[in-house]
């Protein structure tokens, strides 16, 4: 078992509690735009939401709990990153000016830099440094609001290093108030002494690892990235058999750099999420739709590696197709650590309306990790709050580095 040094934090006490003066972004489907209350106050009872609804109609039972005024300030459901790649080590600065300069994605990748990188970094990067770096970009997540952040393995492409990154992940739960959901991703890439026997790779190391991590308890869920610089879609259908052998559910890197059918074939393993998403294409998104799986939206790997063909955001909202916004955080095609900047992203780059980039990041984030009980402001959802210093919700998208996070409240603790 790795020993990691203690990092202390602060703990607040749960206690029932009675929010009011607050105008509420409730996120609530079919309840208006952003299921808006104005005047409203929130009942906490066991660190759940008992009750919300305008102030002047608080039931009885509720009205003698102890009382905070919001001073009349915007309260969504705390917002949550469903998709970042936080634990990892070194950086790649460098193939940031050699994209500038004209080298693409797939080029650098080849040349041994990209995932593979990284994972010469990781591997040689100790869990204690590994923690102390992924502290300070959960902690620049969690100050805007976040309150459940997924993190992916995928930068060890061995037993070991994958396992190591799963422990850190889990880790960083323990050491903030912040939900960790870890997904194993194991088929990211290639690693070097398995160069050209990707299916050699998968036999010996990443579905053992797999196995090593759902025994160990450290894997909520299972990724891959299906591409031609990666695994092919009979390569990732191995990995989820594997994966719904254990019972765990299943998510991929789909359609980012080109169309393989990954996206269809995440529906057909009934997959959480589908993510990236700029080659799918209307079969793709009928498949999705037909799924029930999420598409997530990754605009900050759009911005990086300056790509052009959009994600196809009318024809999923055609389809009913649930669209979620994350930052993607990892060192090479998407360096951010910012929630609301990638939420604005979404809305300047993608198209989506302020109202499709908070249900993004709240509702059909949580969601698209499979927790129900979180992204929304409903009687019986965990007490995950954010309480903003904006008049409306469309604020959130709205600026560009600024963050007017008032309070966040995790659980009912303040």
């Amino acid at each position: 078992m790795t020993n990691f040094r203690q990092i202390k934090m602060a703990k607040s006490a749960l206690a029932d509690l009675l929010l009011t003066h607050a105008d509420l972004a409730t996120m609530e489907p079919g309840g208006g735009p952003y299921g808006l209350i104005a005047d409203a106050a929130i009942a906490i009872a066991d660190g759940r939401i008992a009750w919300r609804g305008p102030a002047s109609e608080v039931p009885a039972r509720w009205r003698g709990l102890p009382a905070r005024d919001l001073g009349g300030r915007l309260v969504t459901p705390a917002l949550i990153d469903c998709h970042t790649h936080l634990v990892f080590g070194g950086e790649r600065a460098l193939e940031f000016e050699l994209r500038l300069a004209g080298a693409g994605y797939e080029a650098i990748a080849r040349a041994g830099g990209g995932i593979v990188a990284t994972v010469m970094a990781t591997r040689a990067t100790d869990a204690e440094a590994l923690l102390a770096d992924a502290l300070k970009r959960a902690d620049a997540l969690i100050g805007e609001g976040v309150a459940v952040i997924e993190i992916k393995s995928g930068y060890g492409l061995d037993v070991d290093t994958e396992l190591k990154m799963l422990r850190v992940a889990r880790r960083i739960g323990q050491l903030r108030p912040v939900r960790v959901v870890t997904s194993f991703l194991g088929a990211h890439a290639i690693p070097p002494e398995y160069g050209g026997r990707a299916d050699a790779y998968l036999d010996a190391v990443c579905l053992p690892a797999m196995q090593a991590a759902h025994a160990a308890g450290l894997v909520d869920a299972v990724d891959g990235f299906c591409e031609g610089i990666a695994f092919s879609p009979a390569q990732i259908d191995k990995v989820f058999a594997k994966a719904k052998s254990l019972g765990l559910p299943v998510k991929l890197h789909a359609e980012q750099l080109s169309n393989l059918g990954a996206a269809a074939l995440a529906a057909r393993h009934g997959a959480l999420s589908a993510d990236h998403l700029e080659h799918l294409d209307e079969a793709g998104v009928a498949a999705l739709a037909r799924a029930g799986t999420v598409a997530t939206l990754l605009p900050g790997a759009f911005y990086t590696l300056r790509e052009t063909r959009l994600p196809p955001v009318e024809a999923l909202r055609r389809h009913g197709v649930a669209m979620a916004v994350a930052t993607d955080c990892n060192p090479g095609s998407s360096p951010l650590t910012s929630l609301l900047l990638a939420m604005n992203m979404a809305a300047t780059l993608f198209g989506l309306t302020p109202e499709e980039a908070l249900a993004g990041t709240t509702r059909n984030a949580a969601r698209a990790l499979g927790l129900g009980d979180r992204g929304m402001i409903a009687p019986g959802m965990r007490a995950d709050l954010a309480v903003w210093d904006a008049g409306h919700p469309r604020e959130l998208a709205y600026r560009i580095g600024f963050n007017p996070l008032h309070q966040r409240i995790f659980g009912g603790a303040t």
